[in-house]
């Protein structure tokens, strides 16, 4: 999920649109609301979020240091205009990036996937699970070297799963990266329609099912 805070809910509503139409889930806030929900959500569903972009807000710094006292995920800044006194003090507050406007929500996006890759070491760009390897960056995964195509719901949860690799993790934590924590129009029950058409394809190029899952504990990978 990406979360985009700007002062116009134009604006918010928009980019929610365009990154839809890209398969990405988005939520907008105004800076007063993003402040109260990113001081109180739970770590768990802040974990879900994929990058921040801060557009027009009074002080645009408050935001930037708020998220930098929670978590590392990648924030970008949208500059209506060029100043080189606000992108260096952007810069010093935590922000990763500093885009002039407009500019491509596929753009947005690669400069996302830039921006995580950097701040992984080599090794850290895929997980190996036994036979697999699962990527980071969107690849379809590898099973003993050759590529596995998978739909985008499917491969999200995969690389979710083996990012988490060392716990379980809820159907609730699962929907909640692949969907948005905001996204009422979609049930949760739907992760389980997903998880169990990866575990066949999964089951028939291993030879067994490599989703542990429990009751109440919730799912996770094993060789």
């Amino acid at each position: 999920m990406i979360v985009v805070v700007d002062e116009r809910e134009l604006v918010t509503e928009g980019y929610t649109s365009l990154f839809n139409r890209e398969g990405v889930a988005t939520a907008g806030f105004r800076p007063g609301e993003f402040d109260e929900w990113v001081k109180s959500v739970a770590d768990e569903d802040l974990s879900s979020v994929r990058a921040f972009l801060l557009g027009q807000c009074r002080t645009p710094e408050a935001p930037a240091r708020t998220i930098r006292d929670r978590t590392r995920a990648p924030v970008i800044a949208l500059a209506e205009q060029h100043s080189l006194e606000d992108t260096l003090r952007l810069f010093e507050c935590g922000v990763d990036d500093v885009v002039r406007k407009p500019v491509h929500v596929l753009e947005i996006l690669a400069r996302i996937s830039a921006i995580s890759r950097r701040a992984q070491q080599q090794e850290e760009r895929f997980t190996q699970v036994g036979r697999m390897r699962i990527f980071s960056d969107g690849r379809d995964p590898e099973i003993d070297g050759e590529p596995l195509p998978l739909p985008r719901r499917e491969r999200r949860i995969l690389e979710y799963l083996a990012s988490n690799a060392s716990r379980r993790v809820t159907k609730t934590q699962i929907f909640n990266a692949i969907y948005g924590i905001f996204d009422e129009e979609v049930e949760e029950n739907v992760v389980e329609s997903h998880i169990s058409k990866l575990r066949k394809k999964l089951r028939h190029k291993l030879g067994f099912d490599p989703i542990d899952s429990k009751r109440y504990l919730g799912y996770r990978l094993i060789t």
